[in-house]
């Protein structure tokens, strides 16, 4: 299992379309994914419905807990989708 902080620095937050493109790209691997918010709330990474309860908001901390064969991978496509702000401006 590996895991990583990570902020969200997107001006809108992870609102439907960030969060849509982080499950496209999560369930691009095999790995189990968890998200999990400050406030220690969890989410299934690769439920859409899942994520948008965690109302995620600009700034907001998130831990990213990757389990499974490619672990690896996904954790660092993952963190590559949310440091480049899900390619907003």
């Amino acid at each position: 299992m590996v895991t990583k902080e990570i902020i969200i620095r997107n001006e809108q937050g992870f609102h439907v379309r960030p969060a849509q493109l982080f499950v496209d790209k999560a369930n691009e691997f095999r790995s189990d994914l968890k998200v999990r918010s400050e406030s220690g709330e969890e989410a299934d990474g690769k439920s859409m419905l899942d994520l948008m309860t965690l109302g995620l908001e600009k700034g907001a901390r998130i831990a990213l807990e990757v389990s499974g064969p490619d672990e690896q991978e996904c954790l660092q496509a993952l963190a590559e989708l949310i440091e480049s702000k899900f390619g907003e401006a």
